[in-house]
């Protein structure tokens, strides 16, 4: 039986990367291997990043934060110079960088890398 859930984050630069996500995120690697930092979030949480030069080819959202509070999350993110995305497609309008629908509502950032990360409310 499958038990834990980790999401795995290509990087073309992996010190781009470590930067990002310490400055940004306000946060560090647990460990640090060859080509692969490994980061340990709350709730037996993990993600990797690891070099490669497929980085940011993916046009979907690759990692996804649940958050209590979406505005205040995406205020601090900005204050730090995260750009949200801003999309208008069939079926999915942003308003100030968020879709909100029936019970959720979503934001998405790039890193530096290119990869599309999440950060979404239940309502």
């Amino acid at each position: 039986m499958m038990k834990e859930l980790h999401t795995v984050l290509p990087a073309a630069d992996l010190k781009r990367a470590q930067s990002f996500y310490h400055d940004a995120l306000v946060l560090d690697p647990d460990e640090t291997n060859e080509g692969v930092l490994v980061y340990h979030v709350g709730s037996g949480s993990v993600f990797e990043i690891y070099e490669t030069s497929n980085a940011g080819t993916a046009q979907n959202a690759q990692m996804g934060w649940i958050t209590d509070d979406l505005d205040t999350e995406m205020s601090t993110l900005r204050e730090r110079g995260v750009v949200f995305e801003e999309f208008d497609i069939p079926g999915m309008k942003t308003v100030k960088g968020v879709v909100t629908a029936e019970d959720i509502k979503s934001a998405w950032f790039r890193d530096t890398e290119g990869n599309f990360i999440c950060i979404s409310q239940t309502i």
